[in-house]
This record gives C-alpha cells, structure tokens and sequence, in this order.
C-alpha cells in the first residue's frame, strides 16, 4: 500500500523565498513518481496571506494556510528600531507561533521544508517543539535574518553558496550542505523564436538584441523610472521587454504610466517595446531571446541568470539592514558575468550608457553569459528534494 508523506513547505513575502521553494515542490513530485513509487507527497503550505506565496499557492493547486507575521525593520541606529511598525509587528509573532503549533500539530508533518523570510520563523520554530525535522534553504550568499535563527533548529541546512557557512556557528556548519541556487525547470528550456513571435519583435526586428528588464514580481519604481526617462533613447538601440511588477499600489501606477509612455512613442519604437506586470509561463522563453538581463540581484534573478547563462547588468537593492543583493551582485561581477549600478545612482542617463555600451559588444555579452553559466547548479532542485524526501522518510 502507498504511503503518504506530508511535507509542510514554508516561506515568503519576496519571490526569492517562494519560487524556489515551489520549484522544490515540483522537484520533490517529479522525484517520488521516478524513484518511489509506491510514497505520494502530500503539500500544506504555510505563509501569509499578503504574500506572493499565497496567490501562488493557488496557482500551482498547493493548500496554502496563513498565519500572522512580523517583520524586523532593521537599523544602524537602535533607536529608529523601536517605530510602531516593529512594536506592531511584534505583537504578531506570538500569534504566528501559536497559529503555527496548532498547524503542524494538526497536519503532521514526516519534514518541514523552509525556504527563509519572517513568515517561516513560526512554522519552523513550531515544528522545532513538536520535534519535527526541519531543512531550511538559503538562496542568497549573505544568510537571512530568519533563516540565522531557523538554522540554529535544523536538522539540514542547504545554501546555494559554499562560502555562506562561514556566516553561521562552527556547530551549525556541520549540518550543511550545498545545492546552489533553485530556479524553476521552465526557465532554462525556453525557445527564443516563440518570445519574438509573442511579443511581436520578428520581421524588421528580427535583428535588433532584446533586453529584459526586471524588478522582480513586486517591481521596483526606480528601475520603472529610469525606463521611463531613457525610453526613447533606449529603443533606438534594441526591442525591451518589461516586466514592471504587480504587487505594490506603485508599480499598479507604473505601469499605467509606462503604457502611456509607450502610447506616446513613434509607431515604430512602440513596436519595440513590451511592458507587462507580470512575466508568467513564458519566461524561460524571454530568457532565451535576450541579449542582457537588467533588474535586481535578488537571489531569483541572480539564480535564473546563471542558469540561462545570459549577462547581467545588476542594480541591488539596499535595504535598512543587511545588504545581500549587494554581495550576490558582486559574486556575478567579481567573474565577469555582471556589471552593477548603485541604486544611489541610478538615472535615465546611467542607465542608457551602460546599457548602450553592453549592447555595443555583443561577443563580450556572450563572454558574460558563459561566465554566469559557471555558477548554474542545473540539479539544484533536485538534490534539495532529495534530502527534503530522505529525510522525512528516515523521521
């Protein structure tokens, strides 16, 4: 008779903590109907509501429970610390730690499987009490907050980067390995002619270099507005698509604003620009078409770049606290496979003259793309399943 295994998966808020974690789903599925036949995975998965996870949870027919969360707005100065959104979000954390126990206590999960971010912190810490195994993944090469304190409960701790262990306590470096950075199977098996032919960029186009511009799912506004402000130069050198992102009221207006932009625009530059909240299923073929990828280097981006081994011209996100989209920037640039823009400069202006002087060299665009291929980790997904499923069935 089959048995089941029940996997609780936690994590989110961003999609570096939740793509991969349902790339691993995925993984995990495509593992048990390969090499173990007779077990059949069973998925809650625990976020928040307002969280990317949740509406793709729905998406991919994964049951999605929320609980309350806090985040941690971390600063220089401890003062500035003590604001009403921590204070407030304080209160949450006992109520996410309680909702959590009655969850894993209900559900009963063989392994608890977290990918990071402050809605993970309870279920982990739940399951840690009710002494269920946890294997917690980092995707950044600088550890996260939440996953510096789910790793001290671990019995796994899977990183992307080698070099992250050295962050964490001697104790806690024995429990980890390396799988490198999970990106979704789509990704990488794109076709380029299908990405021209959607979007519209064939026939007198059909030589002109696509550059794919990112913010992530929630978008950046300052990237929308360097766009903005450089777009009829920019379409002079090359056809863009843009993903502007959905999540925030903001980049709702950016996108109003980036289409009547394009509205605006000569016919024939229209033609050369494609703008959209949201990049979905057809992504892998964006990836393939393009020339140069221009967004944040969150683990996602950065993860997905080298898997399509495309170059990247990187604009990191500087928070409050911690800084890893600065150092995963700097791991693609210290190779060759990336060039950077500090937000503090990022204009219209800086924008177009990197990006014109990039496209001005397209076998050094090709250089970079090998150099990001170097750091892929094609089995990322499926090793990661592997010691999620291994160590459920040994629980």
């Amino acid at each position: 008779m089959p048995r089941d295994l029940r996997i609780l998966v936690t994590g989110g808020g961003t999609g570096g903590h939740t793509v991969p974690a349902f790339a691993t789903i995925d993984a995990i599925k495509s593992l048990l109907s390969e090499k173990y036949v007779d077990i059949r995975p069973i998925f809650l998965y625990v976020g928040s509501q307002a969280g990317l996870e949740s509406r793709i949870a729905v998406e991919a027919k994964v049951d999605f429970v929320s609980i309350a969360t806090g985040k941690l707005r971390r600063s220089s100065n401890p003062l500035k610390m003590l604001n009403i959104s921590n204070l407030r979000d304080a209160c949450k954390v006992p109520i996410g730690f309680l909702q959590a126990i009655k969850i894993v206590r209900k559900f009963k999960p063989d392994v608890v499987f977290s990918t990071g971010g402050y809605v993970s912190v309870p279920a982990v810490f739940a399951a840690n009490v009710l002494k269920k195994p946890v294997l917690m993944h980092e995707q950044t090469v600088q550890i996260g907050l939440a996953n510096r304190w789910s790793a001290k409960v671990a019995q796994r701790v899977a990183l992307s980067y080698a070099e992250s262990a050295n962050e964490l306590p001697v104790e806690t470096r024995k429990k980890t390995f390396v799988t490198g950075g999970v990106v979704r199977e789509i990704v990488v098996h794109g076709d380029a002619s299908k990405a021209r032919a959607r979007f519209n960029f064939g026939g007198p186009l059909a030589d002109l270099p696509i550059v794919y511009v990112t913010g992530g799912a929630q978008g950046s506004a300052l990237i929308n507005q360097a766009i903005l402000d450089s777009l009829p130069d920019l379409l002079q050198k090359c056809c863009i698509i843009h993903q502007c992102g959905r999540q925030k009221s903001a980049t709702v207006q950016d996108e109003v604003r980036l289409l009547s932009a394009r509205a605006n625009l000569p016919a024939e530059l229209q033609r050369r620009y494609a703008v959209s909240a949201f990049i979905g299923d057809e992504i892998g073929d964006v990836y393939a078409a393009c020339s140069l990828i221009v967004g944040r280097s969150g683990a996602g981006t950065v993860s997905e770049a080298c898997a399509v081994g495309r170059a990247a011209l990187l604009i990191p996100l500087v928070p409050t606290g911690g800084d890893e989209q600065t150092k995963n920037a700097q791991r693609l640039e210290k190779i060759g496979a990336a060039e950077t823009i500090k937000q503090s400069e990022l204009t219209g202006a800086v924008l177009l003259t990197k990006v014109t002087k990039l496209l001005s060299e397209p076998e050094h665009l090709k250089q970079m793309g090998e150099s990001a291929r170097s750091l892929a980790s094609p089995n990322a997904a499926f090793t990661l399943a592997k010691a999620i499923v291994d160590l459920g069935l040994n629980n």
